[in-house]
């Protein structure tokens, strides 16, 4: 199987992370920071995830609300809203904007946040994440529980047009799982479409993690029953199972492809995904 990070980095993660239990993992996340043990820190946004902004704008569609276009307005009509949760130094956040949307980074670590609004401030931003043509969003950083709502005052509410997960869903303990899938669904907008770049695909799940290894099953299994708890074998893939349609809050997959580009990490393996509401 292919080594995601590092053998040193994977087993310093997996040792700060043994038998923790999940409402202290935030402070352990801000002293890795505080430590300079960022092993997923790659500077830079995915490559996956521009290649998709670039690729599958028939999708994703105007970074606009067309649909809130009023006629004979010469302004535009609001921007579209994206959410990176887990979103470390921001550049995901960065890109997003960079394509016109209004982005918004949360993360559990002060340190991090306090670290995405430096690169925020950086003279080369300009250079390094250019506007198109629909000119560059909004982008706001905070420190925030992504599964409470109390950031949601601060920005506006939730139904997010996009939300993004990139190491997130992977950084969370397999217990935590159901509560992602009905919370991606619950900030979702109707209209909105979830991008997962999945990964680690090539990680055997029984290795442990952070980062824990995943499957698209994993994914299908979560986001048909979004809360609903889900089985796994002995080998901690998960069991899947058909046998009960889609719940009314159920997220369905529109598209998955393998991503020609990506971080070294997750080359041969990342796949990436798009999810929208449950059309019946």
């Amino acid at each position: 199987m292919t080594e995601v990070l590092p053998n040193d980095a994977r087993l310093t993660l997996r040792a700060q992370f043994d038998g923790l239990p999940p409402d202290q993992h935030g402070q352990r996340w801000n002293d890795l920071w505080s430590q300079n043990i960022t092993p997923w820190d790659r500077e830079t946004p995915s490559p996956a995830l521009i290649d998709t902004l670039k690729d599958k704008s028939h999708i994703l569609g105007s970074p606009f609300r067309q649909d809130l276009a009023k006629p004979n307005d010469p302004h535009p009509p609001p921007r579209k809203r994206v959410l990176v949760p887990g979103c470390g130094k921001g550049y995901d956040v960065l890109l997003f904007s960079s394509h016109g949307y209004d982005a918004f980074g949360l993360d559990i670590s002060p340190l991090a946040i306090e670290r995405a609004n430096v690169v925020l401030k950086d003279p080369s931003l300009a250079s390094a994440y250019p506007s198109s043509l629909n000119g560059r969003g909004e982008i706001k950083f905070l420190v925030a529980d992504f599964f409470a709502d109390d950031f949601l005052a601060e920005i506006g509410g939730g139904d997010f047009d996009v939300i993004y997960d990139y190491t997130f869903l992977c950084a969370l303990p397999p217990s935590i799982r159901p509560a992602w899938a009905k919370r991606m669904s619950q900030l979702l907008s109707p209209t909105g479409h979830l991008i997962c770049l999945e990964f680690p695909l090539g990680k055997e799940p029984k290795m442990g993690g952070p980062a824990y290894g995943l499957t698209a099953e994993l994914f299908e299994q979560l986001l048909d029953h979004p809360g609903r708890e889900v089985k796994y074998n002995n080998g901690g893939y998960v069991c899947e199972d058909r046998s009960l349609e889609k719940s009314e809050d159920a997220l369905e997959k529109i598209d998955r492809w393998k991503a020609e580009r990506t971080h070294e990490a997750g080359m041969g393996q990342d796949h990436v995904s798009i999810w929208r509401h449950l059309r019946r």
